[in-house]
């Protein structure tokens, strides 16, 4: 019997998530096309059980213009898989794992009011909502970077998740979590 490989490419064996709190949060089960059709959209924490790269593909699915385009969104997904191995010789989902655990904010805030005086109190991130907010964050900085830009989507999407997976400071993920983890360590 042969084994899956996204996109019939690549292969989800040697790939492993290095944050011992994400490892069960991130599905690396083997697929080869990430359509699963909203199965999990009726459950509670059911998203947990869906494939890293099709949660991926469907964050960068915002409103606006790659709204309910699914099919563009995985093509354009699978050429910046090609981009990233071609550049830097990495299996892609490995680089993608590596940007979401590089962008997931271990601390953050949230408000605590006595008396009507509200302050903020640090407080650690489950790690269900670090993946969520490791995927939104380099969502939103694929889409802000494709604007008023001359490279195409793809090419954005691969430059954003190779700049994550390194930990670089150019990556619009890594600064939003770095700038929630400031904040929440001046709340402590």
């Amino acid at each position: 019997m042969t084994e899956f490989k996204l996109f019939d490419k690549w292969t989800f064996e040697d790939v492993e998530v290095n944050d011992l709190g994400l490892q069960k949060y991130v599905n690396l089960k083997p697929i080869i096309l990430p359509h699963s059709a909203g199965r999990h959209a009726s459950q509670r924490f059911k998203k947990a059980e869906v494939n890293i790269v099709e949660r991926f593909i469907n964050k960068l699915m915002r409103p606006g213009r790659n709204a309910g385009k699914k099919l563009k969104v995985i093509k354009s997904v699978e050429t910046a898989f090609e981009i990233i191995n071609a550049k830097t010789g990495k299996n892609p989902i490995q680089v993608l794992v590596d940007a979401i655990v590089n962008a997931a904010p271990r601390e953050e805030t949230t408000r605590i009011s006595y008396g009507g005086v509200a302050q903020h109190q640090a407080v650690d991130v489950a790690p269900l909502r670090r993946v969520d907010l490791a995927l939104r964050y380099i969502c939103e900085g694929i889409t802000k970077s494709c604007f008023s830009n001359i490279k195409s989507f793809d090419e954005v999407i691969a430059d954003e998740l190779i700049a994550a997976a390194n930990n670089d400071t150019s990556s619009q993920g890594v600064r939003k979590k770095q700038e929630i983890e400031r904040i929440a360590y001046s709340a402590r």
